[in-house]
């Protein structure tokens, strides 16, 4: 049996029209789009499928938009006798890999994002905070350069890949930290179109909000490993994973070195499910000797499911 591990794509994945055509193929799909329709409370298939994309682009939609492809995508593959021996999500793809992991319910999930969603945009005024993708730096070299910058909070938001790690802040601090970053050697600092200041000690605000609504959420021990964002190792047991998904709120992704980790458990290919190949290119930047897939739709679902069920 192939050991294999599925990682779930974040926020800036979603695209209008994403999962329209595995949707349309599959009645097994079309059945948990109603559900998530009707859990929501409103027509999220609609909005995923015809945008416009602005109103997908909304936290509160994207959020559940792309946990719903994601699922979709896992549960085909799930009907197929197809099982990871670990998940891994990048900061909302943590949810992903959590209803995966059978740790919640698709049920739990997607209100639960859209309130995650709803409350990361009221955390900070909005547009008065943002994020940029620092290029060509090291952690240190970023760290000691955020700590020149004294009246803004600026901080380490997504440690992707080597050469490849975003901050996030206010706005102002954003600003000053591009120009010490350039001084300091990064190649390029790119402003990401982003709502907040997601991942840093400014969206401690909706930290207590949200983990009143955990409390309400059923949250199951696993016997599948989720490698945790906040910490990049295994988590199993529920009350360790629902502490962790409330410090996820600030704290950086730990992306590269949760995929690090998992590499050293002989993982036979990390397969993306859901909108996008972005982390399938990041874990190539890590190591590009290793397998990936990106499935997203029948063909890369095809694709996946043959190489799977090839005799080793």
């Amino acid at each position: 049996m192939k050991r294999v591990a599925f990682m779930f794509p974040g926020q800036g994945s979603q695209v209008v029209g994403m999962g329209k055509e595995v949707h349309d193929q599959f009645k097994s799909v079309q059945d948990l789009y109603e559900k998530a329709n009707e859990v929501l409370d409103k027509d999220i298939t609609s909005i995923m499928f015809n945008g416009p994309k602005e109103t997908l682009t909304e936290t509160e939609n994207a959020q559940p938009a792309l946990l719903l492809s994601s699922i979709a995508i896992q549960q085909l593959l799930k009907e197929k006798g197809i099982h990871p021996v670990m998940t891994v999500g990048h900061s909302l793809g943590e949810y992903s890999a959590l209803v995966a992991a059978g740790a919640l319910s698709i049920e739990d999930a997607l209100p639960l994002v859209a309130t995650r969603g709803r409350l990361m945009e009221e955390a900070f005024p909005k547009g008065q905070g943002t994020m940029a993708a620092v290029l060509g730096l090291d952690k240190e070299k970023i760290q000691e350069s955020l700590e020149q910058i004294k009246d803004e909070i600026v901080d380490l938001a997504n440690i992707n890949c080597p050469g490849q790690i975003v901050i996030s802040g206010s706005v102002k601090g954003v600003e000053q930290a591009t120009e010490v970053l350039k001084e300091n050697g990064a190649k390029r600092v790119l402003p990401l179109n982003v709502s907040g200041p997601f991942h840093s000690r400014l969206m401690e605000p909706a930290n207590k909000e949200f983990s009143k609504y955990l409390d309400k959420v059923t949250i199951h021990d696993v016997d599948t490993p989720i490698y945790a964002n906040v910490t990049a190792q295994p988590v199993t047991d529920h009350e360790e994973i629902k502490n962790l998904l409330i410090k996820q709120l600030y704290s950086p992704v730990q992306f590269e070195a949760s995929i690090r980790n998992m590499m050293e458990e002989n993982i036979d290919a990390f397969v993306e499910i859901g909108s996008g190949k972005v982390l399938s290119g990041l874990v190539k930047k890590i190591n590009r000797r290793v397998k990936t897939f990106a499935v997203q739709d029948t063909v890369s679902l095809d694709e996946f499911i043959s190489w799977y069920e090839e005799e080793v």
